[in-house]
């Protein structure tokens, strides 16, 4: 299964850890131009895990100095995205359905890690279904403590559709567009002009 993830992997195998890294995180930043401007740096690219970091800095802070809630879940949303598409067929795209953060302690002011798993049999799953939907765990890593709970646990839910379906149901939205524009641009009957029908069929 070869994808433009899996691409990218098969490049940098034979590189050091840390340069694959580096290589990773400013090519995954350009396939989502968002998440390349928060500072997501991947240090675990595989199909059966992600682990993805951010670190403390002030344009990632909350109002005490900790990384802030939209940042988390973006770090999470990242770390599930990226595995599904690791594991997804070319011809499927992904979309992100739902998710849920529980915070169940503050963390700490240092960098924090997402980490995502798939099983083998969800692998499996991913690759023969080509329409589907599933809910992919990720555990958020405070990295400057000790505690053996993690702070915050992610649930997101994602689904994947034929590149094809997608197509299709913009183009199908496209024409409903063009047919609605049209019918508000139809001149209006004139009353004038329907009495004169009105009129002219009355003299025959």
């Amino acid at each position: 299964m070869s994808n433009q993830f899996t691409k990218l992997l098969s490049v940098t195998k034979y590189l050091p850890a840390g340069a694959r890294s580096s290589i990773l995180s400013k090519a995954f930043g350009k396939v989502v131009p968002y998440v390349g401007t928060t500072g997501i740096y991947y240090e675990t690219v595989e199909p059966n895990q992600v682990v993805v970091s951010l670190n403390n800095n002030k344009a990632v802070q909350n109002h005490i100095g900790s990384i802030h809630a939209v940042a988390i879940t973006l770090l999470a949303e990242t770390a599930t995205g990226f595995i599904l598409g690791l594991n997804l067929p070319s011809d499927r795209i992904l979309l992100i359905k739902s998710y849920s953060v529980n915070f169940h302690r503050p963390i700490k002011k240092g960098q924090i890690a997402a980490i995502a798993s798939l099983s083998d049999e969800q692998r499996l799953d991913i690759l023969n279904t080509p329409k589907g939907e599933m809910i992919i765990p990720c555990v958020i890593k405070d990295r400057e403590s000790d505690s053996d709970r993690d702070p915050i646990v992610v649930e997101m839910t994602w689904a994947w559709i034929p590149k094809a379906e997608l197509e299709a149901r913009r183009q199908g939205k496209a024409s409903e567009k063009v047919a609605e524009d049209d019918t508000e641009n139809e001149a209006p009957i004139e009353e004038s002009d329907a009495s004169s029908t009105q009129n002219n069929s009355d003299d025959k």
